[in-house]
């Protein structure tokens, strides 16, 4: 794998893991709302990763039997929990029903703080690969001295 292929590949994980982490954020900021525009409590979301050949242009892919199993990540879409609300009793609540329970979103916070510390150790890895491959790079470059 050449340099430029190594730091393709990082990239796309730097920007998947930049995704799972705005959609987790987005997750807690929403995990007491109980209105969105669409009706009904806010939903949980979930990023859906998708791998495809690591190719940046034609001849990339005319030059590369050698790279041919490398893949870079993508966050293919952002997909809605289909798990019901959480309906508590809160009759004072503006948006209780008329038995009194609101509906709030199916989060648990500690497991969205969990994904969190995930999403920033794959983040953290993909920059150490990021600066290795220059590094190795860099003294590739020395060797000519």
């Amino acid at each position: 794998m050449d340099f430029l292929t190594s730091f393709r590949v990082s990239a796309s994980g730097l920007a998947a893991n930049r995704k799972r982490m705005d959609v987790i954020s987005s997750n807690i900021a929403n995990a007491h709302s109980t209105r969105t525009p669409e009706g009904g409590p806010y939903r949980k979301k979930e990023v859906v990763f998708g791998a495809e050949p690591a190719h940046g242009s034609f001849s990339d892919m005319l030059e590369g039997k050698l790279d041919e199993n490398v893949q870079e990540v993508n966050a293919i879409s952002v997909e809605s929990s289909t798990k019901p609300p959480i309906l508590k009793y809160e009759p004072g609540h503006p948006d209780a029903n008329k038995d009194g329970y609101v509906a709030y979103p199916d989060i648990n916070i500690m497991e969205e703080m969990t994904n969190m510390i995930a999403a920033s150790r794959g983040y953290e890895a993909n920059i150490t690969a990021l600066n290795t491959a220059k590094s190795m790079a860099l003294k590739a470059l020395e060797i000519g001295r």
